[in-house]
């Protein structure tokens, strides 16, 4: 069995707007991840809204998977009303620690993407840890990203314009793609979206090291996620496309907008890699939004994500040369 979730007990100065969620989404530390996706799922149906898909098609398909490996289930969202053809698109890879989330999950996320801007969204469907450890999970997504490329006459896509977004566990996964893809010299990324991203299995930022009892995410939930992620690998011979912030080389990676959130052990290591970037010549935007906390986007009336939402508009329009 699992721990029995625990309260905070350190004093944080979340955002007024947010208490009813940092209360609600108390710490725990996973010990059996079925039984903590059970659990996760549970909360996220519970908090999750419709969302409006009148205006896309969308397509559930198996694609071919890495060499040896079973087909990867993408989920295509496609607007009846185009920004431009050929279209934008976006590989969307959900959070969920490496061991937790489902194309149902984030179905939200993609689909308001695809709505707002007009754009082709692929969201990845990726093998979870720790039944599938690394490298399982990139494997599935730069497949992914490559049937991108591969299928962009049929799918109408402009492959100078294709990007990765991920948040959390995603937003790693997305900046190992950008890594791989920039090492083997494609398929080409012209932008990389990473929101929140866990980068680091050292777990030694002064975030980490502070923040053992976070909502939502806490310093013990991430070192069951590494250890669950690199299955053999943890404690040995880590390597940056397992966990990028080991990348001592950053150049010559598309550009990126990273987002932190102020009481998220994640942050540092957020900070440190968009900075890292920024002095290996890769153009970056960063920001740390005050008061908030891993996953707090869920609220999202609240005035500091209603700004982050209308920021990361603005982020893609820009990156997608939809303005």
């Amino acid at each position: 069995m699992s721990a029995e979730p625990s309260p905070p007990t350190a004093s944080y100065a979340f955002d007024p707007e947010l208490a009813e969620l940092a209360a609600m989404a108390v710490t725990v530390a996973p010990t059996d991840a079925v039984e903590t996706r059970e659990r996760a799922q549970a909360m996220m149906a519970a908090l999750r809204g419709d969302v409006d898909t009148s205006t896309l098609d969308i397509d559930d398909r198996q694609i071919p998977g890495p060499q040896g490996a079973p087909p990867v289930t993408v989920r295509v969202y496609v607007p009846h009303t185009r920004a431009a053809t050929p279209t934008p698109a976006v590989l969307y890879i959900h959070g969920g620690g490496f061991f937790m989330g489902t194309l149902d999950s984030e179905h939200a996320g993609p689909a308001t993407m695809a709505t707002t801007l007009g754009i082709v969204v692929v969201s990845v469907d990726y093998r979870l840890a720790p039944e599938h450890p690394y490298p399982a999970g990139l494997d599935d997504c730069f497949a992914a990203l490559d049937w991108m490329h591969r299928s962009a006459e049929a799918l109408q896509l402009d492959t100078t314009r294709i990007a990765v977004n991920g948040g959390s566990a995603g937003g790693g996964l997305a900046a190992a793609v950008a890594l791989r893809a920039r090492d083997l010299d494609g398929p080409p990324i012209c932008f990389q979206y990473l929101g929140i991203p866990e980068l680091d299995d050292r777990l030694d930022t002064p975030s980490m090291r502070r923040f053992v009892d976070t909502p939502m995410w806490s310093r013990p939930a991430a070192e069951k996620s590494w250890e669950w992620y690199l299955g053999d690998l943890h404690h040995g011979d880590v390597p940056y496309l397992a966990a990028p912030a080991r990348a001592t080389d950053l150049s010559g990676l598309p550009p990126a907008y990273v987002s932190v959130m102020e009481f998220d052990p994640l942050r540092d290591e957020g900070l440190d890699y968009a900075c890292r970037m920024l002095a290996a010549g890769v153009s970056v935007e960063l920001h740390c939004f005050p008061g908030t906390f891993h996953g707090s986007a869920m609220v999202q009336t609240a005035a500091v994500h209603r700004r982050e939402a209308a920021e990361r508009l603005a982020v893609w329009k820009k990156a997608l040369r939809l303005t």
